[in-house]
């Protein structure tokens, strides 16, 4: 037991540290692709540190042996963006409200410095994706698992949006000096791959030790295994998004720390949900489909304030209120 509280805490220390050494080298590898801090967080980042939740959904369905193996995908597919929707957003949230500076306190009066109406068109992709997606998770036919390749055909469609919608591209000078080296002031692509990689290698392992432990302290502390897979497990697959913006958002980029949000969400309701589609019969119990509610509940809420330009500090936070509603629903359901 007190070696699995060990193991937590390093391994969760370990994944801030990476992500420090990460989110420097995507910045700079969004310089060097003439990016803007919109696209380098929706795409580069994002795709990056949503490869450990991806690889899970992965492993579950095309190695699993038995049908709950299989289910871990896909409850890694649908908890996953509840996570994204919810405790992610309000992490940004709760950070810039508890910011002392007098650049987070003007944040708090003026609201959030980021593109409030493209956060919106990513909003409303999301919801229209994740709608179909569980409707599919209610419905039985022979040819489902060919839809699998339209959530494939969206994601490429999304990421060339983004592309060709870009913002201004991130320039040099505004960037802090690349980590592995740190008195060059323009570091080549090479050193900005080789940060970005390295950094990604130790974040994926380790994540794996970090969602290791989470398991562990479940069983030791008598929670159902199902509420870990639900509940905890999403957390763990989600620390790098949320350390990320935890990150951006004490160097004053919050710009940043949400696209890079955004863009997780889009990756998980597409990439994980064909796997899912493709090799599992996809059919959602209530606790997902609990998942699922709540999800498209706060992305409703946060596309109106998006749309609107009007998202505040505290009205950003107050998602994770919809986290706490699934673990009260989880706890009564399994306790039933």
């Amino acid at each position: 037991m007190l070696l699995s509280i060990v193991l937590f805490l390093l391994s969760a220390a370990v994944i801030y540290f990476a992500c420090e050494f990460f989110v420097n080298g995507v910045e700079w590898l969004g310089h060097h692709f003439k990016l803007g801090a919109t696209a380098t967080g929706t795409v580069l980042a994002a795709f990056g540190t949503a490869l450990p939740e991806s690889a899970v959904t992965f492993m579950a369905v095309v190695f699993g042996t038995t049908p709950e193996q299989k289910d871990i995908g896909v409850g890694a597919a649908m908890g996953g963006p509840l996570v994204l929707a919810t405790l992610a957003y309000a992490v940004v949230g709760l950070a810039l409200l508890r910011g002392k500076s007098a650049a987070g306190t003007a944040r708090q009066r003026t609201g959030i410095n980021a593109d409030q109406r493209r956060l919106a068109r990513d909003q409303a992709w999301f919801m229209g994706i994740f709608i179909f997606k569980v409707a599919l998770g209610v419905l039985a036919f022979a040819w489902k698992p060919w839809l699998g390749i339209l959530f494939l055909g969206v994601y490429a469609l999304y990421v060339k949006r983004e592309l060709s919608h870009d913002d201004e591209c991130i320039e040099a000078e505004t960037l802090e000096p690349l980590k592995l080296r740190p008195r060059d002031p323009n570091p080549s692509l090479f050193w900005a791959c080789t940060q970005s990689v390295l950094a990604l290698v130790v974040i994926a392992l380790a994540s794996h030790v970090f969602v290791r432990q989470i398991e562990v302290l479940s069983v030791a502390m008598g929670l159902s295994s199902h509420v870990a897979a639900l509940l905890l497990a999403p957390v763990a697959t989600e620390l790098p998004e949320i350390m990320n913006a935890l990150i951006w958002v004490r160097q004053g980029k919050e710009r940043l720390a949400l696209a890079n949000i955004s863009g997780a969400m889009m990756i998980q309701a597409t990439i994980p949900s064909a796997l899912g589609i493709f090799l599992t019969p996809w059919l959602l119990d209530g606790p997902l489909l609990a998942a699922g509610m709540l999800t498209m509940v706060s992305i409703m809420m946060l596309w109106m304030r998006f749309r609107t330009a009007t998202m505040t500090v505290p009205a950003l936070s107050s998602v994770a209120g919809l986290y706490a509603l699934f673990a009260v629903y989880l706890g009564w359901h399994f306790a039933a």
